[in-house]
């Protein structure tokens, strides 16, 4: 009788152990990432006239994924809560031309940087004598809500300052003299002032980019699996002939 419970005993235990572990491999593969990004932003995120959300964090972000193994999924989500969705877990990471800065640090993590995008200033064409944030002393500047674009404009308190919940909305501001310059990053004005056809010739980029900034992927505070494989991906594109066709057809 004892031998038997002995053995029932043992069996019991192999196959708590043998579920245990099989529990701790599923934790370990990731097999599929959901993100979420405000796509108002061409040409890093926008949605295009099928109503697919596209732009170049979206096929960075898919050729991440296609390198570390990982299904990639992006919802779009407005801006001015998109951090509190991640915080609350409602999707993996935010890819969405999000500045890694220190306060956000604090917040959520960040992975590898994967594009350094300054700060410059758009104004109209004809416009003369506006080409650093001085000359904009008793002028005024509009940026997107809760960007460093934003910020920027109010360390200088002679600026007239306006937030917009859309950047496009502060560029149909300014080329109807409602502004005296746009302040974004670099690769958001290239797209306003270079390439966008609606605005071609209408406005020009002034000046250089005045800050040095990282785009990084952000994701919920603590979560390291996610992050680690996310940079795994971010290491195998980063320099390659993909990320350099990805960045010709976005941003040249």
């Amino acid at each position: 009788m004892k031998f038997k419970n002995l053995l029932l005993l043992l069996i019991a235990v192999s196959m708590t152990l043998s579920l245990a572990g099989c529990k701790k491999k599923s934790d370990l593969n990731i097999t599929k990432l959901v993100f979420a990004t405000d796509a108002t932003w061409p040409p890093m995120e926008m949605v295009d006239e099928n109503k697919n959300i596209v732009g170049f964090d979206i096929d960075f972000i898919k050729a991440v994924g296609e390198a570390a193994g990982f299904e990639v999924e992006v919802k779009n989500v407005a801006w001015d809560g998109i951090f509190t969705g991640l915080n609350s877990k409602k999707y993996d990471g935010v890819i969405s031309s999000v500045t890694i800065t220190d306060e956000r640090k604090q917040q959520m993590d960040f992975s590898t940087p994967y594009i350094n995008a300054g700060q410059v200033i758009i104004v109209r064409a004809e416009s003369e004598g506006l080409t650093t944030m001085a000359d904009f002393q008793e002028k005024k500047l509009g940026a997107q809500i809760g960007t460093t674009g934003a910020l920027e404009i109010t360390k200088n308190p002679l600026i007239i300052s306006k937030n917009y919940d859309e950047l496009g909305l502060a560029i149909e501001d300014l080329i109807n003299g409602r502004l005296d310059g746009v302040v974004a990053d670099t690769p958001i004005a290239a797209n306003y002032a270079l390439q966008n056809p609606g605005y071609k010739g209408k406005l020009k980029i002034v000046g250089v980019p005045f800050t040095d900034e990282f785009y990084g992927i952000a994701i919920q505070k603590g979560n390291k699996k996610a992050l680690d494989l996310i940079n795994a991906g971010i290491e195998l594109v980063l320099g390659t002939d993909k990320y350099k066709e990805i960045e010709k057809k976005w941003l040249r």
